[in-house]
């Protein structure tokens, strides 16, 4: 019995790692499901198995069974789940009589994380994940806790990192520890009900996360020149840097895939990771948003846009589309730019009608966007990341400029730039999506970063408006739930404090951790690529690089 079908590839049972958990879960009362009738699976009710891999149930066997389990930055970890009922069975236990279909919309699984007997964190999963029919239908399933190789894959993984992001890292330092999982029911409805534990099991760990660090044997990359940038010859601690390479590479600081430090204009630090290379094209999700705000500005100077204040019913026939408003109506394209539009769609809320996923599937994803509500008393000015915005903000300059936006992109930025090699995603009406996706080289990204550094100067030629670039490097919007941070034209604004010193910077940001950095009293522009899409992590990961390795190594002090 396959249990991992998805990822038939990493099914293999060479090497199988595991440890039995002997601790027998509480069911209480439950009712042993008639499904339950693999000997194996009975003998095991209640327990949970971590392994190294995912495991076949045919082959499970008691005897390869460890004590003990190696945990480095490089591990996988993987726990198959042995029930007594479905997860449907468990919830109706909850709420009996209640509907199926709605119990599985309310309820999912309660996670509980305790390192050596202390409860670190506890989650409860969002219903959806898993889906309905494996509620209903599943007595038995492995999971990854941690997969290497395809990280923010699962509900599972996300449990994981939340975990770690929320105590679990501290906790699980260098040496032995005892990892305990508890598994229960529960159920929302006016409040939370939550069951009794109905799977669990302890993995005895022997962490091992923390590189020795000889920096002696570590070398920098040698700096060349690049197309508009030369090499440094600026002193910087080198020490740091090695230190930080030697890390990335021990996957203490994960997916990271670039770190570039232009200083004075000139490359200071170049370092590549997990197979990339100088010509390698970073996929940095959301960095790309930011090209609709260079957009919007060259496009008000060549006078195909009056200003960001011109409103929606400029540009289409609102009362076309579903939902109309005189609100909807008067939008203005700063609205977009600084993601505080009425409009009902908030990227962080997975209920929101907006959030951008409902969006992917569809036909036309302008229809899309201004089909949406908008909702005057929920956000009232405030932030809220709504990449439709974006969206249609370079859908309506494709409108505007008199080639598509592709080709004005290239002609007005990218060429002046001798920026050649890169590749844009697509809206299904194959207009260039703003919504974020675009591919360049680290070095390229530094370009841009720099274009900005410099007032929106490239070799003597004014590519994007001085007074755009003051424009959106200002901090229009307060970034909600997080102090002291602000939102330009699609550029995000934050202090780094370091030493008592404190360093605020503008910059680009996408999905996995992709960044550029533009600091604004500081000669530097930092570019860091990464693929640590779907984690928790990703975005924490590279503050932590920036405060304790990057800026103690380059800036002054």
């Amino acid at each position: 019995m396959n249990l991992y079908a998805i990822r038939p590839a990493v099914l293999m049972i060479s090497a199988l790692l595991f440890f039995y958990c002997g601790a027998i879960a509480q069911v209480g009362n439950v009712k042993k499901h008639p499904l339950v009738t693999d000997p194996v699976q009975k003998g095991n009710i209640g327990k949970i198995v971590f392994t190294a891999q995912p495991i076949d149930l045919d082959k499970f066997d008691k005897s390869v069974a460890m004590q003990q389990y190696e945990l480095t930055n490089k591990s996988n970890l993987f726990m198959t789940v042995f029930l007594g009922n479905t997860m449907t069975g468990y919830l109706q236990q909850l709420a009996p009589g209640s509907d199926t279909s709605a119990l599985v919309k309310a309820g999912n699984y309660q996670f509980s994380f305790f390192v050596d007997d202390k409860l670190v964190y506890q989650t409860n999963l969002l219903p959806g994940a898993p889906r309905a029919h494996v509620q209903h239908t599943a007595t038995v399933w492995t999971k990854p806790l941690i997969d290497n190789q395809h990280e923010g894959s699962w509900w599972s993984q996300s449990a994981w990192n939340r975990f770690m992001f929320n105590g679990g890292d501290q906790a699980l330092t260098e040496g032995s520890h005892i990892l305990k999982i508890e598994l229960r029911p529960y159920l929302k409805s006016a409040s939370i009900t939550v069951g009794d534990v109905i799977a669990s099991g302890k993995l005895n760990l022997a962490v091992k996360r923390k590189p020795f660090v000889d920096v002696a044997k570590i070398k920098l990359n040698t700096i060349k020149s690049y197309d508009g940038f030369s090499p440094s010859k600026l002193s910087f601690d080198q020490d740091k840097i090695k230190t930080l390479k030697a890390n990335i590479d021990a996957d203490v600081f994960r997916h990271i895939t670039s770190v570039v430090v232009i200083k004075n204009g000139q490359i200071l630090i170049e370092e590549y990771f997990n197979n990339a290379t100088r010509d390698s094209l970073h996929d940095v999700r959301s960095v790309g948003k930011s090209f609709a705000s260079t957009l919007t500005g060259i496009a008000i100077n060549d006078g195909f846009l009056k200003s960001e204040n011109q409103t929606l019913s400029d540009f289409y026939d609102l009362k076309s589309y579903d939902h109309y408003s005189a609100k909807k109506a008067n939008t203005s394209l700063k609205e977009f730019l600084t993601m505080s539009s009425d409009f009902d769609g908030n990227d962080d809320d997975g209920d929101s009608p907006g959030n951008e996923e409902n969006m992917y599937p569809t036909a036309d994803w302008v229809k899309f966007g201004l089909d949406l509500p908008v909702d005057t008393l929920k956000y009232q000015g405030q932030w809220h990341y709504f990449t439709i915005g974006a969206m249609l903000t370079g859908s309506i300059l494709d409108k505007l400029v008199p080639v598509s936006l592709e080709n004005y992109a290239a002609e007005k930025l990218f060429k002046p730039m001798n920026i050649t090699r890169y590749e844009w995603q697509y809206t299904p009406q194959k207009v260039v999506s703003t919504a974020g996706g675009i591919r360049m080289k680290a070095l390229d990204l530094a370009k841009y970063g720099q274009l900005y550094k410099n007032d929106g100067l490239w070799n003597g030629k004014q590519l994007v408006p001085k007074k755009w670039v003051g424009n959106t490097f200002t901090k229009h919007v307060a970034i909600t739930g997080k102090p002291d941070e602000f939102y330009g034209y699609l550029f995000w604004n934050k202090k780094y404090h370091v030493k008592g010193k404190s360093y605020e910077a503008f910059y680009c940001s996408g999905n996995g951790g992709n960044k550029v950095f533009v600091f604004k009293d500081q000669p530097l522009v930092v570019v860091i690529t990464a693929t640590a899409y779907g984690t928790a992590y990703a975005h924490a990961q590279v503050d932590k690089m920036m405060v304790e390795y990057i800026l103690p190594a380059v800036v002054e002090n």
